[in-house]
Order: structure tokens, then C-alpha cells, then sequence
């Protein structure tokens, strides 16, 4: 399986890293079998994070007996020192190791650095000193703060979404990464779901130097990027049309589905309804049309305008109107 340097780590990872939040929604059982399956299948790098439920533990379970050939990354979203070391010591434990690859800020809104007040980038210090952890990663949906960690030389690595319907500012902050000598490793790749064609968004990404993770929660959603190891998906002239034809549809304010804008004080289901119009025309629409889906939908006549996910969005979107424009929309289709 082909691998990329990641960054001043010198790690080499697959192109296929497996990102394993989805699997936190198998038993343990199915969890199991699809981690192992990746790792006989040559991937080398897994992906999670203390707040993917079991995730870590379904690691631990799967993998700890060849711990030693693979690459685990996982992450952090404590604010504070004792909130840091808890989840570290968690994070070990769980995996059943002495150690992780890179540990990661887990989306800050900021980016922690020596002195800030905060202790937290000390603590990462400390950390790696006691051989906890090898690298130290920043995560992140915010264009500047992402930017401010790679130039910050602080960060050996940064995950970051990029995909084919990435604008020039993300396509710079790969070049940056480049430059620096940071590892990107590349969430989102399939844009929460947008993006229906892996291969197109496999051959898209061929073109820069990133570590591409793909969530993955079904066997049969691996065994389609183990097929890539023999058959490299190439941009085409078919997928190159593809990719026009999507961003020409999608690029633009549209709701990633990240999530960080939840919970909703009225309990609305944000990252799925602020983006229902894109999944009615880009996935089965009927499974959005259950008396569930329209349950869920009408749960947007409840807002009550408190800005709340306006101002938590990474991406700048007016939440509360996207809400508004894809509830309209969605009426149109029952």
C-alpha cells in the first residue's frame, strides 16, 4: 500500500488512514473485525479521539497485539492541565499501550503555545519528556487559528478538512504545511458525506502531499479503499468532469456537518438539517422522508433565533438561515 512521510515526523503512513470515529457506532464485535481486516489489509495508521465514545477501546481490542506495526493518532479536547492528563491517561489505557503516535488538540479555539496562561502545550511538553507520546498535532475547522499552529512551529502535525471542494485558502494552508515541513493529515475528504465518489476524491488528493483518514463504519466501505491498492484511482477526464459538475453544486456556504455548532438549546438536529437539501439530491432521498426525518425537520420552526450556532460555526455560516432556506426546501419533497 502506498505511504506518504508525515511531515518532520518521518512517520510513514498509509494513504488510506482509517478513521475510526464511525466505529463507535458497531459493537464491539463488528468494530473488531473491520479494524483488523484494515490492518491485514496493509493500513498502518488509525485515527480517533477520547471523545469517540468507545472508539479507543475498540482500538485496544483489535489492535494491541500488533501494536508495535501500526501508527495511532488521538486526541484531546480538555481545557485544562487536569482535564489533559486525565484523558491521556485514559486514552492509554483504553488502547492498551505506553504510548501514542501523536497526541492532539482536539479543535481548540484557540492554539495553545508555552506561556499563554493556559499550561496546556507544557503539559504536551511533559508528556512527550515521559515518552507518552511521540508527536505533538493540532486539530482544527478554523482556517486562521489552523494557520497560526502550522506557523507557529510548535506542531508536527495538523488535521485539517480538505477535499475537491476545498477553496484556495485551504489549498494554501496544504502548500504551508508542505513548506513547513508539517504532516496534514486530511479529514472530511468525502465532505461529511457531500462527496459520493471515493475514487474521485482518492485521485484528487494524489495531487498534494497529505495523509488522507477515511471514516469508515462498514466492511464494505473498507473493502472499497483496500480495492485502491491495486486499482490507483486517476483523474480522468470522467472524474475531473465529476469534480467540476459537484463544486460547481456545492462549493460555498454549505453546512460540513462538522457538529461543533451541537447541542441546540430547542434540540434541533443541526449538521444534518442545515444540510438536508444537498443530502435530499446527493444520497436516497426516502431515508430522509420517514416520519423520523420529518419529525427531526420540523424541530426547525422551534428555533429561537439565540445565535448560539452562528457563533460556534468554524466556518462563519449563518446557521439559524441555512436552517430556514433547507426546511423550505425539504417541504418541497413531501
Amino acid at each position: 500500500m502506498e505511504k506518504i512521510r508525515l511531515g518532520r515526523t518521518n512517520l510513514l503512513v498509509t494513504k488510506n488512514g482509517f478513521g475510526a470515529l464511525p466505529i463507535q457506532r458497531r459493537d464491539m464485535e463488528d468494530a473488531k473485525k473491520i479494524l483488523r481486516k484494515a490492518y491485514d489489509g496493509g493500513i498502518n495508521y488509525f485515527d480517533t479521539a477520547r471523545v469517540y465514545s468507545d472508539s479507543e477501546e475498540k482500538i485496544g481490542e483489535a489492535l494491541s497485539s500488533v501494536r508495535e506495526n501500526i501508527i495511532i493518532s488521538t486526541k484531546t479536547m480538555s481545557t485544562s492541565v487536569e482535564g489533559f492528563w486525565r484523558d491521556l491517561e485514559t486514552s492509554l489505557s483504553l488502547m492498551k499501550t505506553d504510548y501514542i503516535d501523536i497526541y492532539q488538540f482536539h479543535n481548540p479555539s484557540f492554539c495553545p503555545k508555552p506561556g499563554d496562561g493556559t499550561g496546556l502545550y507544557e503539559a504536551m511538553l511533559e508528556a512527550k519528556e515521559k515518552g507518552l507520546i511521540r508527536f505533538i498535532g493540532f486539530t482544527n475547522h478554523r482556517l486562521k487559528v489552523a494557520e497560526e499552529a502550522v506557523l507557529s512551529g510548535l506542531y508536527d502535525t495538523l488535521q485539517f478538512p480538505f477535499s475537491y471542494l476545498a477553496g484556495e485558502k485551504e489549498e494554501a494552508l496544504v502548500r504551508l504545511c508542505e513548506e513547513k515541513d508539517v504532516g496534514f493529515i486530511c479529514m472530511k475528504a468525502l465532505a461529511g458525506g457531500l462527496i459520493t465518489r471515493s475514487d474521485a476524491a482518492y485521485a484528487y488528493l494524489a495531487k498534494f502531499h497529505v495523509a488522507p483518514i477515511w471514516g469508515i463504519q462498514k466492511e464494505s466501505e473498507l473493502d472499497e479503499f483496500l480495492s485502491y491498492n491495486e486499482n490507483v484511482p486517476t483523474l480522468t477526464d470522467e472524474i475531473k468532469a465529476l469534480i467540476e459538475h459537484d463544486r460547481a453544486e456545492l462549493m460555498g456556504d454549505f453546512c460540513r456537518g462538522c457538529g461543533y455548532c451541537m447541542p441546540c438549546p430547542v434540540g434541533i438536529e443541526i449538521n444534518n438539517c442545515a444540510r438536508m437539501s444537498l443530502l435530499l439530491r446527493r444520497s436516497p432521498a426516502a431515508s430522509h422522508l420517514t416520519e423520523e426525518g420529518q419529525a427531526k425537520m420540523k424541530k426547525i420552526e422551534d428555533c429561537i433565533e439565540c445565535g448560539k450556532c452562528r457563533s460556534l460555526c468554524p466556518y462563519g455560516l449563518d446557521t439559524p438561515k441555512l436552517l430556514k432556506k433547507n426546511y423550505e426546501d425539504y417541504k418541497t419533497f413531501l
